[in-house]
């Protein structure tokens, strides 16, 4: 089989396609033929070996994909080959066959596509379980997103406002917003060229935001803290920016508000009927058209390094996605 392969920790550019050996799943296990698979953070992360997970070398990066499954270990009951599934494998999926554990497969809706399924749990759960769970966000509050126009951003600018929310975008170029816009967002905040702190004053008539969703961090962060409302929630989602902030935290006594952290992957593990239960309804919105995920580009498994490399520099907007097998239309 064909996989892209880190064989030295590094930058995207290291990264080769070669011909490598086929897994086999364990008795708990299923091989799973790759259709589509998507990019996400911590692939740039893994790559570069500055991850929490640090597989041996060699191997292929990718934790999140959509496919069939090929063949199911001895153990495994509630799988057969030919069911279409979505997999979280950590790493592995940039490649044409990819193994994981049986109990981390979710079965894919009726007519949904491959690209769109290997796409939409990372983002769409995180965002949810962050908002939803974690900040308990409610009808008529403020929220504010931090790099709105990634994947992440956009999922949660949408659920935001299944929510109720008064969203607020807040992205690098004009160019990222109008995609911003077309997801729903009321407000648009471009911080390479306005002041966050002084437009977040006059839009929220100095109250402050209820909630800010920050997979950024760097100088923005302190920025959003001080512009929270009276028992805000400040949410930390990741550091896309490349800098973990360190925060006064006497802001959070000032402002009676918390920050707080979310770790989706860390949660499913941890509460996986939870998760069942998230995805049931986030699924639900994405059939009634209220989710609409937004692929950014779409790229070969040959390609796959440009891939990483596009959304390292944040040059596309949504989500970028490896197609790995031709088929990766609707059943």
């Amino acid at each position: 089989m064909k996989a892209l392969l880190c064989k030295q920790h590094g930058e995207p550019e290291s990264l080769v396609i070669e011909e490598t050996e086929a897994p086999v799943p364990g008795e708990n296990q299923a091989l799973i033929r790759v259709h589509a698979a998507g990019v996400n953070f911590p692939d740039t992360l893994i790559i570069q070996n500055k991850y929490q997970f640090k597989p041996p070398l060699p191997f292929s990066p990718g934790g999140e994909c959509a496919g069939v499954v090929e063949a199911v270990g001895t153990e495994v009951k509630n799988l057969r080959p030919g069911d279409r599934v979505i997999a979280f494998t950590g790493w592995g999926a940039f490649a044409e066959l990819v193994v994981a554990d049986a109990d981390a497969l979710i079965p894919m809706p009726a007519g949904l596509d491959f690209v769109t399924a290997s796409a939409f749990v990372m983002t769409y759960g995180t965002s949810y379980h962050a908002l939803a769970d974690r900040a308990a966000l409610k009808s008529g509050e403020t929220l504010l997103v931090l790099g709105a126009s990634g994947g992440v951003g956009l999922a949660a600018i949408e659920i935001g406002k299944v929510l109720g929310a008064r969203v607020i975008a807040a992205a690098s170029s004009a160019e990222k917003l109008a995609v911003c816009k077309q997801h729903g967002a009321d407000e648009l905040i471009n911080y390479s060229s306005e002041d966050l702190k002084e437009r977040l004053k006059t839009i929220t008539a100095g109250r402050g935001v209820d909630v800010t969703y920050d997979p950024v961090g760097g100088a923005y962060t302190e920025i959003a803290l001080r512009s929270s409302a009276w028992r805000g929630r400040h949410l930390i989602v990741g550091f896309a920016n490349g800098e973990i902030p360190k925060i006064p935290v006497n802001l959070t006594l000032l402002k009676g508000c918390s920050i707080v952290g979310v770790f989706w992957g860390e949660h499913i593990k941890r509460n996986p009927k939870d998760n069942y239960e998230s995805l049931t309804t986030l699924f639900g919105w994405l059939k009634e058209g209220r989710l609409r995920p937004h692929i950014g580009e779409r790229f070969s498994l040959a390609r796959g390094a440009e891939a990483i490399r596009a959304l390292m520099d944040r040059r596309v907007s949504g989500k970028v996605v490896i197609t790995v097998a031709k088929d990766v239309g609707a059943a």
